[in-house]
C-alpha cells in the first residue's frame, strides 16, 4: 500500500518514516511479508531516501 507524500515543504519526522517503512513490510494478518512487489520496493527506495534525508538534516520542516 503506497503511502502519500507530504506536502511541499513538509518533512515527516523519522519515526513516521520508520513506521511507514515497517507497515510496508507486513502482510496480512500483521506477519512480516517476505517479498514486495514491485510497485512496494519503490515505494521503500523512496522511504529510505526520505529517511536518509531527514537523519543528514537535509529537509525544510512546515512552519
Amino acid at each position: 500500500m503506497p503511502t502519500t507524500p507530504p506536502a511541499e515543504g513538509a518533512a515527516r519526522s523519522a519515526a513516521e518514516l520508520n513506521a511507514a517503512i515497517r507497515a510496508l513490510w507486513m502482510g496480512p494478518g500483521g506477519h512480516p511479508t517476505l517479498r514486495l512487489t514491485d510497485d512496494q520496493r519503490a515505494e521503500y527506495r523512496r522511504l529510505l531516501d526520505e529517511l536518509q534525508r531527514v537523519e543528514s538534516g537535509d529537509v525544510t520542516t512546515a512552519a
